[in-house]
């Protein structure tokens, strides 16, 4: 039985301007080359989208560029709507309802220490905003703090809650949460490790990475699927080579120089975000050069 959303997604990335601001014509392009590469469709608005450095407005346009992209592909979109205020989220998501988006998924509130109890509201008000399924995150790097889990199970049992993207290295915890609640939908968000949280059950990936290697992503998940732990190892090699790369840079930066090794310019990443190396887009031309690398480029 196929889970609800269920599949590879890349977590789109944003078109910016030299000047930094965002900019629609850039984030086509890179949403038309993202689109060709056979995932299930696109994560918009996370934070490999550097939603935390935009404000809702960008937001509310960028959902806009992407849903016109997308309309005449079949992509299935889901809105990354976890804004610092519920207020924004909820605006976030049913902007995204009105434009079509098949779902929705937001970080936990994580701009003050907030209890348990305050984050499980916030689940609970933001699902019942919408139709929209809602996939749930748990993100410990990000929010510096991991979500207990029977917190997790009783977020996970909210009405309109479909599933989780869990990116923690925590697989003993993902997988007691996939057995005592096995109707939901699991996402694993590390790209580098895609093979562990497929191995124990998840029903699809959403990653930064798979922006531009999304067809070597989705051939490591069809050899999850056939039990080709070889071809599954060898192809995790391949991701965790590039990976290894963009550590030097910087993730972001490195992605973006990246892009613009191939000829896909999406700008700078916005300040105060910038490349850990002076040379960031030559060490990623050479990296994409690299034979294992360049025969997943779409």
């Amino acid at each position: 039985m196929t889970k609800t959303l269920a599949g590879m997604y890349a977590a789109l990335m944003t078109g910016l301007t030299d000047t930094g601001d965002f900019d629609p014509s850039r984030q086509k392009a890179l949403t038309e080359y993202v689109l060709r590469q056979g995932l299930t469709g696109l994560y918009v608005g996370g934070s490999s989208g550097e939603s935390g450095l935009l404000n809702a407005e960008e937001l509310l346009e960028q959902q806009q560029v992407v849903a016109t992209v997308a309309e005449a592909d079949g992509a299935r979109l889901i809105a990354h709507v976890g804004m610092p205020s519920l207020r924004d989220s909820i605006r976030l998501a049913r902007n995204a309802e009105k434009l079509g988006y098949h779902g929705l998924s937001a970080l936990p509130p994580h701009s003050y220490p907030f209890s348990d109890e305050e984050v499980e509201d916030y689940y609970r008000d933001l699902a019942a905003a919408t139709d929209l399924p809602l996939i749930v995150y748990e993100v410990p790097v990000r929010t510096g703090r991991p979500i207990a889990l029977p917190v997790l199970q009783r977020i996970l049992d909210l009405p309109n809650v479909a599933g989780i993207k869990f990116t923690s290295t925590d697989l003993f915890k993902f997988s007691m949460l996939r057995r005592s609640r096995p109707k939901a939908t699991y996402f694993f968000g590390f790209d580098e490790i895609y093979l562990a949280g497929g191995a124990l059950g998840a029903d699809g990936g959403i990653g930064t990475t798979y922006n531009l290697l999304g067809r070597l992503y989705v051939a490591l998940d069809r050899a999850i699927a056939a039990r080709d732990l070889s071809r599954a190892q060898e192809l995790q090699d391949v991701s965790q080579v590039f990976v290894e790369a963009l550590l030097e840079t910087g993730v972001l930066p490195g992605m973006k120089a990246a892009f613009r090794a191939i000829g896909v310019e999406c700008g700078p990443t916005r300040a105060p975000m910038t490349p850990r190396m002076k040379d960031a887009d030559a060490h990623m031309r050479a990296v994409l050069e690299r034979p294992e690398i360049k025969a997943w480029l779409a």
